[in-house]
C-alpha cells in the first residue's frame, strides 16, 4: 500500500473540495497517483475538480505587449508578491515584453537577446543583485494576425500591461480596427473569466478527452447502465464539456444567451467584415508551479534543538 501522506490529502482536498476521508479514500485507492485520485472521487460524484482553478502558488508578474498585428504575453516569477510591486521589477517584465515582441518566445533567445548594452539574463541578474530575490523568465506565448488586431485584457492590473492574469487574443478581420479593438478586449476578459482550454473541441488534448470520456462511462456503468445507454450519456456528457471549455462554444460572459461564436458573428455588422478568433493565450500567474510553505514555529523549534 502507498505511503499515504497528510499533505497528498490537503493537496487532494484543496484541488477538488471533497471530503478529508473521502480523499483519502481516493490515495488509497489509486495508490497516491494524485490525477486517478481526482479521477476517483469525480466518479463516485465527490468532487467537481475540473471546473476548479489551479491553485496559483508563485508570485511575480504577467506581462503583455502589443506592437502593430502582434502580441506577447510573458511571465516573470519572483519569491514574494512585495516585488510585484517594486518599479525595478515591473520595468524588467515590461522589457523582457517588449523583447520577445521583437525576438519571439524561445527563453534561450529572450535572455540572450540585447536590451540596451547589456542581455536580458543579465538584466535579471543586475536587478537579482539589486533586490535581493531570485527571479526568473519562466515563460512566453505570442500570437499574430495578417489582417485584424490582437485583442488583450489584464487582471489584477498593477501597472499598464502588468498583472496576475494577462491574455492575448487574435481577431483575423478586414473591418474597423476600433471596433476590433473594443471587441478583442471583450473576448480576452471573457478568456480570463472563463478559462477555456481550447478554441474549439479539435484543439483539445486527446488524452483530456479521453480522460473525460473515461471519468463519463465508469461513473455510469457503477450505477449499472448498460453500454448502449452509457454511449449515447457520455456522447451527450462530451458536447456539454465541450460548452464548458471550448472557447466558440462557451456562453459569452456580456450576453451569455449567446456562445462566443454567436457573439462574434453578430459584431461583423458592427465591424464591417468578417470576424475570426484564430488563436487566444491566457497565463495566470504562478499557475502550475509548487509553492513552498514553512512551518516557522517547526523552523524555530528545530533549530532549538540543534
Amino acid at each position: 500500500m502507498a505511503n499515504i501522506s497528510a499533505q497528498m490529502v490537503k493537496e487532494l482536498r484543496e484541488s477538488t473540495g471533497a471530503g478529508m476521508m473521502d480523499c483519502k479514500s481516493a490515495l488509497n485507492e489509486t495508490a497516491g497517483d494524485m490525477a486517478a485520485a481526482q479521477d476517483w472521487l469525480r466518479k463516485k460524484g465527490l468532487s467537481k475538480a475540473a471546473k476548479k482553478a489551479g491553485r496559483v502558488a508563485a508570485e511575480g508578474l504577467i506581462g503583455v505587449a502589443v506592437k502593430g498585428t502582434k502580441g506577447v504575453v510573458v511571465e516573470v516569477n519572483s519569491e514574494t508578491d512585495f516585488v510585484a510591486r517594486n518599479d525595478l521589477f515591473q520595468g524588467l517584465v515590461k522589457m523582457i515584453a517588449n523583447v520577445a515582441l521583437d525576438v519571439g518566445t524561445d527563453i534561450d533567445t529572450i535572455n540572450a537577446a540585447k536590451a540596451g548594452s547589456i542581455t536580458v539574463a543579465e538584466s535579471i541578474a543586475d536587478t537579482i543583485a539589486k533586490i535581493g530575490e531570485n527571479m526568473t523568465l519562466r515563460r512566453a506565448a505570442a500570437l499574430s494576425v495578417d489582417k485584424g488586431v490582437i485583442g488583450t485584457y489584464m487582471h489584477n492590473a498593477v501597472s499598464d500591461g502588468l498583472g496576475k492574469i494577462g491574455v492575448i487574443v487574435a481577431l483575423e478581420s478586414t473591418g474597423n480596427t476600433d471596433e476590433l479593438t473594443a471587441l478583442g478586449r471583450q473576448v480576452a476578459m471573457h478568456v480570463a473569466s472563463a478559462n477555456p482550454q481550447a478554441l474549439e473541441p479539435s484543439g483539445l488534448d486527446p488524452v483530456v478527452v479521453e480522460r473525460e470520456k473515461n471519468v463519463l462511462a465508469d461513473k455510469f456503468r457503477q450505477q449499472g447502465k448498460p453500454d448502449n445507454v452509457i454511449e449515447k450519456i457520455v456522447e451527450s456528457g462530451l458536447k456539454t464539456y465541450y460548452k464548458e471549455v471550448c472557447l466558440l462554444e462557451q456562453p459569452f460572459i456580456f450576453d451569455d444567451k449567446k456562445t462566443v461564436a454567436q457573439a462574434m458573428k453578430e459584431a461583423e455588422g458592427k465591424v464591417g467584415g468578417p470576424i475570426k478568433i484564430t488563436g487566444f493565450v491566457r497565463y495566470a500567474l504562478g499557475e502550475g508551479i509548487e509553492k513552498q510553505t514553512s512551518d516557522f514555529a517547526a523552523e524555530v523549534a528545530a533549530a532549538a534543538q540543534g
